[in-house]
């Protein structure tokens, strides 16, 4: 497996993957859903505000991840915020994933941000460094339909200390059918 962030010139295999991920675990609705978003944050948010990392088997496709900006016009901090992440149907149990994930942190950090924020299961992203936060701690942009899958993590050395003011994320994600 090869890991890259030159994401560009795989933009449609990229959005492919999600659909397809999310088709085989959701339905074919929410595959053509999350594929959408993801089109739609490859080719709509700036580049300062998206950060796209992928790992490929071969020349394949296995994996994909996007952070986007959340931004907290009060708080000094760089947050961005991890979603969507698929994993192509054949290459699921096989630690691609984490792998990933892991990736797409150790560059978010090297790249400057300080907070990583995710919406998902806690038992598999908190095997990445993901806790549980309340929305009192970390605003969602949106309100959640599953707040206790609303995640952060510290990508230095402070603690994760409560935001200042609400948050605000990238206009492709910001529809309530995500949250």
């Amino acid at each position: 497996m090869q890991h890259s962030s030159d994401f560009k010139p795989h933009a449609d295999a990229i959005a492919r993957v999600f659909q397809v991920a999310f088709g085989a675990s959701e339905g074919a609705e929410e595959g053509a859903l999350i594929g959408k978003l993801a089109r739609d944050m490859l080719s709509d948010t700036p580049d300062a505000e998206l950060h796209v990392f992928t790992t490929w088997d071969d020349r394949t496709l296995a994996g994909a991840i996007i952070f986007s900006r959340l931004h907290v016009p009060n708080d000094r901090r760089s947050v961005f915020l991890l979603a969507p992440v698929a994993v192509a149907p054949d290459q699921q149990g096989k630690g691609v994933g984490q792998s990933l994930l892991r990736y797409g942190l150790s560059e978010m950090r090297r790249a400057g941000a300080d907070v990583a924020v995710t919406y998902g299961d806690p038992a598999y992203y908190g095997k990445v460094g993901f806790q549980c936060v309340t929305t009192e701690t970390v605003p969602a942009p949106r309100p959640l339909q599953m707040p206790e899958g609303w995640l952060a993590q510290s990508l230095t050395d402070a603690p994760l200390d409560p935001f200042k003011g609400p948050a605000q994320c990238v206009p492709a994600i910001d529809d309530a059918a995500y949250w």
